[in-house]
């Protein structure tokens, strides 16, 4: 059982102030909420100039990107989204390329999430420049636990595919591993999502096309899904208003179908390579520590964060490579033999 310690980058820039744009939502207590329903339909008065619709269902990463790029290329676009208050159970973590790729100011993206456990001073003071991931079979027998640092708490969690029902155990389990470095600190929250992170089958019929996480695009052995998520709508979205002539014409399955080819001809072979590794590293404790021994070596975390923080395969070095080929075979072989050891006991 091992832990893997993640440094933080910097790069963030701060927003100016002719980009910064602010939103105040009050909210009304429980005994004054109202119901709201909004209609869109054929009768529905149509903005000038605008002769395409398209409703984008979901606000999140993916259905922020898409309904943005769609409303700059000149459809008239519906964003609909039941749950206003965007919390995010996950680490929240998103790759350095998407702050300039997606021009996000600082303000938006400085840690300001649900809150999940608030630990004291002195403890966060460990994680204002490093995040935790814990792997072994006590946190998930197919994925990681982590802690990762937010604006004054932690969010501290784990996930699995194979064994759900043992969900809050794994959890409990992760809050164990990190228990000397929350001390003292409060849980102020505990939910639990699906982690869909299997690419659907079908991610398009007729004039109807699944982005993020409905298209299941979170990735393997990472589980990141954000980036992927916003990327895929933006995708999408750039298909429609090309096919679209900036929506003067109808799309048909066709133009829907140039997204498709674009992201798999993209990043498929990353989402390959990382199901490749989590079958590899994480199918027994063993293997987690030959993984986290090829973690330890500075080439493997250069190229690892250099490919993670820029979504570009990094340029390798050959004989590097040829070192890193033998040292991961022989650090699967050590485990192997750890695995068949342990077997015996």
């Amino acid at each position: 059982m091992a832990s893997i310690t993640l440094k933080s980058f910097t790069g963030l820039r701060h927003s100016s102030p002719e980009n910064h744009h602010s939103t105040t939502i009050t909210t009304l207590p429980k005994s004054h909420h109202r119901r709201v329903k909004i209609l869109a339909s054929k009768s529905s008065p149509k903005l000038t100039g605008r002769n395409l619709r398209v409703a984008v269902v979901g606000g999140g990463p993916a259905g922020g990107a898409a309904a943005e790029t769609l409303a700059k290329g000149g459809i008239e676009t519906i964003l609909i989204e039941r749950k206003m208050d965007n919390a995010k159970p996950c680490g929240g973590a998103i790759p350095l390329c998407m702050v300039g790729e997606f021009d996000l100011p600082l303000d938006i993206i400085d840690r300001r999430v649900t809150k999940i456990i608030k630990i004291p001073d002195d403890k966060m003071q460990y994680y204002e420049n490093l995040a935790e991931m814990y792997v072994g079979d006590d946190v998930s027998p197919d994925f990681y636990g982590w802690v990762f640092p937010k604006c004054d708490h932690v969010a501290v969690g784990t996930g699995t595919v194979t064994h759900k029902p043992d969900i809050k155990k794994f959890q409990l389990a992760t809050r164990l591993r990190a228990r000397d470095k929350i001390l003292g600190g409060k849980i102020i929250r505990v939910e639990a999502h699906p982690i869909p992170e299997h690419p659907r089958p079908r991610r398009l019929a007729e004039r109807v096309a699944l982005v993020g996480d409905a298209a299941g695009y979170v990735t393997k052995c990472s589980g990141e899904g954000i980036y992927f998520a916003a990327k895929s709508g933006r995708m999408c979205a750039e298909a429609i208003v090309e096919g679209s002539e900036n929506g003067t014409r109808m799309v048909e399955e066709a133009d829907l179908r140039k997204y498709l080819e674009k992201w798999d001809k993209t990043y498929w072979p990353t989402y390959k390579v990382l199901d490749i590794l989590q079958k590899v590293f994480y199918r027994s404790n063993p293997a987690r520590e030959a993984f986290v021994e090829m973690c330890a070596d500075e080439y493997v975390q250069k190229m690892t964060f250099d490919s993670y923080l820029y979504k570009k395969v990094a340029p390798g070095n050959p004989l590097e490579d040829l070192k890193l080929a033998v040292n991961t075979i022989g650090s699967l072989v050590r485990a192997n033999a750890l695995r068949n050891e342990m077997a015996k006991i």
